[in-house]
This record gives C-alpha cells, structure tokens and sequence, in this order.
C-alpha cells in the first residue's frame, strides 16, 4: 500500500466505516460519480465558511464547494437564517408564492439574458427545457456543442463530453439520439463554419461552457464566444449558454455579464439556489413564450411539470443568495483568493523543481500535473500554448495520490483535480492550503 493511502486510512476510519455501509446500498457505495475514490471518500458531519468537518473530527479546507454551488462559502449566517424562516413556513406548497417571483425578479435584474425565467429542480433539467425551447422555437432538431463540454447527464448532452467524440452514444443512451448531435472544436472556427456551412439550417441550438470545457479546464478566449454570437445570427440559431457554474460566480451576471457577449438563453443551477437544489432557465421573452398556455395557432405549448420547481425553501435561500452578491462584492474577493492561490501554487511548485502548473480565471483553479511531461516553467504557464491533448492528459493514479496525499493534511479538492474558491477562503485558508501542497510533493511528486 502505498505511504500516502496509509496515512490516509489513518486519519479516517469513521469514513471508512460509513463507506463499507454504503456500499451495501448504493452501487460503488457513492450518490454522484464524482465523490468516488479508492479507498474511500469523506464523510462529513458539518461544514462553516471554507471549512469542513469529517466524521473523525478532522478539518479541510474545502475547495469542491458544493460542485461549486457555495460562492458565500458553507452556512453563510445571512442565508441560512432565511432558509430557517422558510422552513418555519412550510417546505412545499403546490401552488404559487411570493418567494418564487421575488427569486426570478433578482435573476432578471442581475443576468443580461434573462427576460423570463422558469424554475427547475436542477441543471441538468435546467438544459433539458433549454434545449426544447430552442427546437420548439425553431422548428428544428439538430444541436451543435462542443467536446469536452458538460452540459449536464441528460441523453441529448452524453456523447462528446468524457467519450463518444467522434460517432455513437454512451451505453445507456439511444444510438439515434446522436443523429441529431453535431460536435465541434471549441476555438476552431473553420471547423466550425464548414458544419455549418453543411447543416445550419438545421440546428435548432448551438450549446456552450462560456469559459471553456470543464469551466476553463480547456480555457477559451472570450473573442470565440462573440464569433458565436455572429454565426447563431447569422443562420437562425440559438446560442445557448450553460452558466450552471459560472452563473453568479465569473460576475454577478455571469460570464454574459463580465463579456458582453449575450446569449439567447442561459442554464443556471448551483449558485442560483443558494447551495440547495434547484435551477432555472431563462432567456428572450419571446423564445421562453413557448411554455404560455396561449399559443398562437397551429403552435403547441412545451410541456414542463416539475415537482420541485420553485420550491419555497430553495427560493428562500436562492434570493438571499443573490441579494448578497449584487450587494456586496463575493465575486470578486472569492476571485482574488483564487488568483493569489494560483501565484501561490506556482511559485511552491516552482520552488520545489515540480513541473506542475496552476491555471484558471475568476474564483476558479484548474491543477496541470503534466503527465505528458513537457518542459515548463510554473511561473508563466499559459495553457493556450499546450494542445489539448496534452493539457488534458491525466494520470489517473497520480491524481488520486495528490487527492489523498491532501486530504491527509486537510485539504480537499474537486477531482478535476482543482476547485472552486468562495468568499469564505481567507488568509488562513491560504497557508493552511500552500502547506498542504508542500506536504503532499513530499508524499507524491
């Protein structure tokens, strides 16, 4: 076994006994695919600002952020007494209430897209009703994304993101649901423009991650997005952008806001509930008009229950939320954490001879482990310069190590491997975590 699983183990039976229960209900003992690691992930019992607490006691400095749901970071006091307040009220009402509108009221005055909007119970639901409020719009069915892009688990976005790049679908996915899926090259525009030079009069929606696959793990340069803009245009298209992440995060109206660059509609999730479940979709007045009950003639309404949409407890905690980021200034401190993280890592790296580079934009890092080693120098990394092969190749184990070898010294990241910054992260977040990495070099480089 090697040194840093053992220490691990050592630091986290209560987590290993949770997880031996675990998997005798769930399959692989886990609920969401990406909490899986051997030997066994955390199981944690509380969690306030950029700290959580596992079963054993133990503190981490948390950067997987609830799948980067907590900008204001875990248990945020203004947030949760609103949340109580809900509670007190009743958790579902199966009818309309003032929370709803005020929580699309802030969405519509904070995202540039956003002339109507319409609740769901997640992201990926929050893309589903995108997607076939584009095809009801405009009478078309093909969608254009790109590889490498998630845009939630639903059978239209499978393929193309962690297989499938080229033909086919994901086991578990009808084969000729990929009939109506064109894939391009993020930044490539001549790919780009031959597809729809071929086929444009047949794509409904063209769907995109705004700062890049996997929210800059394969960074995009802002120019492409407004390119995007000019063919959805040009040819009758709508641009969908999928701001689940970077809704409220990259800016107070998301990467839309900070580029300027304005889609026809947007998924939102994650940030816009408050870190409980719930998302939205919103977008032009006249596009979203497709789920009104008044139909003009020979048009059929979208259909769109949902039984969780709205809930009361989440509108509670998602306006409370949104309220304290157009007022205060979250997006922007949790983005300068992340920048001095990112200084940080690089110069540790540096310093310590390991040929590792940290990357990333807003409240966002991305961890370069360089599998393929290429020379590079941390300090003036640019991971434009890579192909993205290169900049996407991963030694799997070596990832598990480094996860390991930091939870071991308390600290926990998202397996990309990276994270995601709050405004709860200060200046003890900050050296509890740059130690942490020096530790784990020790344990894995």
């Amino acid at each position: 076994m090697h040194p840093v699983e053992t220490a691990y183990r050592e630091r986290t039976p209560g987590s290993a006994a949770l997880q031996a229960s675990a998997r005798e209900v769930f399959p692989s003992g886990v609920t969401h695919d990406s909490r899986f690691i051997q030997p066994h992930g955390l199981y944690v019992q509380s969690a306030a600002g950029a700290i959580k607490v596992d079963v054993d006691g133990n503190e981490y400095v948390d950067y997987f952020g609830g799948h980067g749901a907590l900008l204001l970071g875990h248990a945020h006091p203004e947030v949760t007494r609103a949340i109580h307040a809900a509670l007190d009220r009743g958790t579902h009402f199966a009818a309309g209430h003032a929370a709803e509108i005020a929580w699309a009221e802030c969405i519509i005055d904070m995202v540039p897209s956003a002339q109507r909007v319409r609740f769901t119970a997640s992201g990926t639901e929050a893309t589903q009703m995108a997607v076939r409020l584009a095809r009801a719009y405009t009478g078309r069915q093909r969608l254009l994304r790109f590889r490498r892009h998630f845009h939630g688990w639903l059978d239209d976005m499978a393929a193309g993101y962690l297989s499938h790049f080229a033909h086919g679908t994901p086991v578990g996915v009808p084969g000729n649901l990929g009939d109506n899926l064109l894939l391009a090259d993020q930044g490539d525009v001549d790919s780009l423009d031959r597809l729809l030079a071929e086929h444009a009069g047949e794509i409904a929606a063209m769907l995109v991650e705004p700062l890049g696959a996997g929210t800059g793990r394969l960074p995009m340069d802002d120019a492409f997005l407004a390119i995007l803009r000019d063919r959805c245009d040009a040819h009758g298209i709508l641009l969908i952008f999928d701001e689940v992440i970077t809704g409220f995060r990259v800016s107070p109206g998301g990467v839309q806001g900070a580029t300027g660059v304005i889609p026809d509609l947007t998924a939102l999730a994650k940030i816009v509930a408050g870190g409980l479940p719930g998302g939205a979709v919103c977008g032009r007045e006249d596009v979203m008009a497709g789920l009104d009950f008044a139909q003009p003639e020979g048009k059929q309404k979208v259909y769109h229950p949902g039984t969780f949409n709205a809930n009361p407890v989440s509108a509670a905690a998602g306006r409370a939320t949104l309220e304290i980021i157009a007022r205060d200034s979250p997006c922007e401190s949790a983005a300068a954490y992340a920048a001095t993280l990112r200084d940080g890592l690089n110069d540790l790296f540096a310093r310590r001879g390991v040929p590792w580079a940290a990357h990333g934009r807003s409240s966002v890092f991305q961890l370069f482990l360089n599998a393929a080693g290429v020379p590079l120098d941390p300090r003036c990394f640019d991971p434009f310069a890579l192909p993205v092969e290169t900049l996407l190749q991963q030694d799997a184990e070596q990832v598990r190590l480094l996860r390991l070898a930091l939870m071991a010294n308390g600290v926990d990241l998202a397996p990309w491997p990276g994270g995601m910054c709050s405004s709860a992260h200060d200046e003890v977040a900050l050296e509890r975590t740059l130690g942490a990495f020096d530790a784990a070099i020790d344990l894995v480089a």
